[in-house]
């Protein structure tokens, strides 16, 4: 019984530190809007556009995060990006960097995941520095630079993640 009520309470201690945010943020927009409604109203349509702006790739993570739950299990991602996974591992999280769209703090929380269940520091950091080749840009940068330019400039960044992946992972420790 003192275990349920203990439970309880740190549940609804959850539930408030939950709602404590979003609560201050309106009470900012509320006193702003007595005091200022114009600025009130710039700044409530620009926090829209943001939020417009994110929510369809927090969304998409939100999807993959749950595909990853139901299908992916944890001897899987340690087979593709734990420490056994070798070249294998290093191709798929490059190229998961370089197709994956939006911007890169919706992805934190699928990344964390997948450390959590096994994933490695140095795979992570590829993905994550891998993001800067953007394949949809390469015709525009080719028509602006030059093929040559954008071929040596592609390589060496996709190199620098291999390399800043490395160092993440040599000092973060798995």
């Amino acid at each position: 019984m003192n275990g349920e009520k203990s439970q309880s309470i740190t549940w609804k201690k959850r539930v408030i530190r939950s709602f404590i945010f979003p609560f201050l943020v309106l009470l900012i927009y509320g006193v702003l809007f007595a005091v200022m409604p114009e600025k009130a109203i710039a700044a409530f349509s620009s926090s829209e556009r943001v939020l417009l702006n994110i929510i369809v790739p927090l969304g998409f993570v939100f999807i993959l995060l749950v595909v990853f739950n139901i299908f992916l299990k944890p001897v899987n991602i340690i087979k593709f990006l734990g420490k056994e996974s070798g070249i294998k591992g290093m191709v798929l999280s490059s190229a998961a960097g370089i197709v994956s769209v939006g911007p890169v703090y919706a992805w934190y929380p699928l990344l964390k995941e997948l450390r959590e269940k096994g994933a490695m520091n140095f795979l992570i950091a590829v993905f994550i520095n891998s993001r800067a080749v953007k394949p949809f840009l390469l015709p525009v940068m080719i028509s602006y630079f030059g093929l040559k330019y954008v071929i040596i400039l592609t390589i060496f960044t996709i190199a620098g993640s291999f390399v800043a992946g490395y160092f993440t992972g040599a000092l973060t420790k798995d």
